[in-house]
């Protein structure tokens, strides 16, 4: 081991404690943790879970070297405390030392700002039980192989003993802590690991605890050895002004966790690609919760960018947070010196002319009225688009599901497939897709802007109500759960998926030029017939009373859908299947008033959410449009064929 090696190993051990009961000297071990922060540790859940039975306010003891501390359990990531096995991404514990931290001084271990879980040696900390008292180890180990998102697999020929679960896994190179023990192999050697990324699971603690580490480290704290994790890391020295530094690094994240957070996971991304000249990293987009996870990704496998890019970025967020009436002095004037020191005037532009792409900036101030936001076209923005299709002979009816995701920058991407064998029954469907369809819309939602979510079916399930899914169990009081209150959901038609008609295109490009809109009642009066559907003027949205997938409704959906109608509203409630109601009467009066709101057919979507939204909240006689689903089909942007490579369907 070299000395600087040496060196990290004594600053890791200072960080690291053990966890026990809140009793005398004896009391036995229950495992390991390490401080990521003032008053913060970090372990295993598995090491808690079994002594926080009777409650998770139990108070118990943290102790390391010069600590001796009584703490709770602030967070942990379990969902069923109840079961004996924890799995592997919801391992991890969040501890908080009671009283004043600033009581306890202590070493706080170097977490990465990369996403990227690690491969390769590294060391495997932790304390195990041994007469007296326990005792610190530190063993050579190393990973081999990844499982699922969070995964480390530790490589046989390495013994660690009980009590080491919850230490960390130091990467001796980059003077990183990248990992969390969870488990020994039985009667093998070797184990398993939590790569520090689930840390990001964590949400808002997570933002929180990461400000507290880069303001901690940000101040340069020395061990009583007189080191500092920053000094002992890899890469160039602190003098090389032709590359970014991990003096450069910490000091930046210390600026950005004095800034107010972003407000949202795509605000980080959208300045990380400006950034990188919109150049695309390796690997899906991590988790963005903070500013800090944007400095994340400009990195080149382990290697820093330009130091032009980290500046770029930089600035960028000074001028985001700028522009919202925060204090970026500081950030400001260190951006400026360092951009000073860098040898390439001619290139400082790049930094000093950074200006905040629309997105980003702040909306205007109109005043108490809500601000109705254009549904997106090609290349205007993001969407998710989630495609039903039916199991072929499944009675009663089944579906198989794909996800995708259009960025608005580039060609959309699937981002998850129906695994299934036999598909899902439509009251199966909101259970399967909670995780993978509620976790994409949490990671894409902007603040204010919830991204749109499209579901193409086939016309003869369009009355499937997707507007009333509810993929949170338990929603605040005053946010609106439903989907169709909380954000513009629209329903496009499976058929259509490829290449769209001319008839399709014609239409919709004459209404996207139409101002003012008015309801053309379906099917009209007489026969049902395709002939009056083609010929309906441009500024006409057809507007059924009755269900789209039965009976006469579905005649008439069927020959609006031939005729080149992209844009239909339609009753999901019960209907005679040849005379109207006299409610039916009223219905298209408050549908011909709602229409009235629009000015561009983009408005639709969001005006309806709205509407949707005061019904979720009992505001307003608005209750009329509670079964109203709204087809919105966009010939510009066409579902992806269904015989088309994944990868490059259009969407």
């Amino acid at each position: 081991m070299s000395e600087r090696e040496d060196r990290l190993s004594e600053l890791v051990r200072a960080a690291t404690v053990h966890l026990l009961a809140a009793g005398g000297k004896d009391t036995p071990l229950w495992g390991s943790g390490f401080f990521v922060a003032p008053g913060w540790v970090l372990t295993a859940a598995h090491v808690l879970r079994p002594h926080l039975a009777a409650g998770r306010g139990t108070v118990f003891r943290v102790r390391g070297e010069g600590v001796d501390a009584e703490a709770r359990l602030a967070e942990w990531l379990v969902t069923d405390p109840r079961s004996p096995k924890v799995p592997l991404a919801e391992d991890l514990a969040l501890v908080r030392l009671t009283g004043d931290p600033d009581r306890h001084a202590h070493e706080c271990v170097w977490l990465s700002d990369r996403a990227a879980r690690h491969s390769g040696a590294l060391k495997a900390c932790g304390y195990y039980p041994g007469p007296p008292e326990a005792v610190f180890r530190m063993v050579d180990a190393e990973i081999n192989g990844h499982e699922g998102t969070y995964g480390l697999i530790i490589k046989p020929d390495i013994d660690f003993p009980n009590g080491m679960s919850g230490g960390p896994l130091l990467d001796p190179e980059t003077g990183a802590v990248v990992g969390l023990i969870k488990s020994r192999r039985k009667e093998k050697d070797g184990g398993k690991a939590v790569a520090l990324t689930a840390l990001r699971r964590f949400g808002e603690t997570y933002r929180t605890v990461l400000a507290a580490h880069d303001r901690w480290h940000g101040e340069e704290p020395v061990s009583e050895s007189g080191d500092n994790w920053i000094d002992l890391q890899g890469g160039p020295p602190a003098e090389h002004t032709a590359a970014w530094t991990p003096r450069d690094r910490r000091q930046a994240l210390a600026l950005l966790a004095e800034l107010p957070q972003p407000p949202d996971s795509p605000t980080v991304r959208v300045a990380a690609m400006e950034a990188r000249s919109h150049r695309k990293w390796a690997g899906d987009t991590p988790e963005l919760w903070s500013w800090r996870d944007g400095h994340g990704l400009l990195y080149e496998g382990t290697h820093p960018l330009d130091p032009l890019v980290f500046l770029r970025y930089l600035k960028l967020v000074e001028a985001h947070a700028r522009a919202r009436g925060a204090d970026c002095t500081a950030l400001a004037d260190w951006i400026r010196r360092r951009l000073r020191r860098d040898p390439r005037p001619h290139l400082h532009a790049l930094v000093s002319g950074a200006v905040l792409p629309d997105e980003l900036r702040p909306p205007p101030d109109d005043g108490p009225e809500r601000v109705v936001i254009s549904y997106p076209g090609p290349g205007e923005g993001p969407v998710v688009a989630l495609l039903l299709d039916p199991v072929i002979g499944a009675q009663p009816v089944r579906f198989f599901w794909q996800i995708w995701y259009d960025s608005g920058d580039g060609l959309p991407e699937i981002h998850r497939t129906d695994t299934s064998v036999h598909g899902h029954r439509p009251d199966e469907l909101v259970q399967a897709l909670r995780g993978p369809l509620g976790g994409l819309l949490r990671e894409e939602d902007r603040k204010g802007h919830p991204v749109p979510l499209e579901v193409a079916l086939p016309a003869e399930h369009f009355d499937t109500a997707v507007h009333r899914w509810l993929f949170d169990d338990i929603a605040r009081l005053n946010d609106p759960g439903h989907l169709g209150a909380r954000r513009r959901v629209v329903l496009r038609a499976l058929e259509r998926r490829g290449e769209p008609d001319r008839l399709w295109l014609d239409r919709w490009h004459g209404m996207s030029a139409v101002t003012r809109f008015q309801g053309w009642r379906m099917p009209p009066p007489g026969a049902v017939d395709a002939v009056g559907y083609r010929a309906a003027e441009r500024d006409r949205i057809p507007v059924m009373c009755r269900p789209a997938g039965q009976g006469v409704g579905r005649v008439a959906m069927q020959h609006a859908l031939k005729g080149g109608h992209g844009v239909a509203l339609w009753h999901l409630g019960s209907h005679p299947d040849r005379a109207c109601l006299p409610e039916c009467d009223t219905l298209h009066a408050r549908v011909e008033k709602f229409l009235e709101t629009l000015g561009s057919l983009a408005e639709l979507p969001d005006r309806l959410r709205r509407v949707r939204q005061d019904i979720s909240e009992q505001r307003g006689d608005s209750a009329w449009a509670e079964p109203l689903a709204l087809l919105y089909d966009d010939p510009r942007r066409p579902l992806p064929d269904e015989d088309t490579e994944p990868v490059d369907a259009p969407l």
